[in-house]
């Protein structure tokens, strides 16, 4: 029992950290694009930056997802 809780455990840190990471690195390179991208480009600085928002609300819904996980992970140690 005791190392069934302890893979879930683990199951719950990998879930949210590798979600978070992943996130994480994607935001990164998407921050950077967009910031050359209206460095090149200024007459579509508001386009780029709508599409750039949106792009950065899908990547949180992911690590949303990744914390769903892991809260029903936390769920089964009980």
């Amino acid at each position: 029992m005791e190392m069934t809780m302890g893979l879930i455990a683990i199951g719950m840190g990998l879930a949210i950290g590798l979600g978070a990471l992943g996130v994480g690195i994607g935001q990164g390179i998407a921050t950077g694009h967009a910031t050359e991208a209206m460095a090149r480009q200024p007459e579509l600085v508001g386009t780029i930056r709508t599409t750039f928002i949106i792009g950065l609300a899908f990547m949180e819904a992911a690590v949303i997802y990744a914390l769903l996980i892991a809260f029903m992970l936390f769920g089964k140690i009980g």
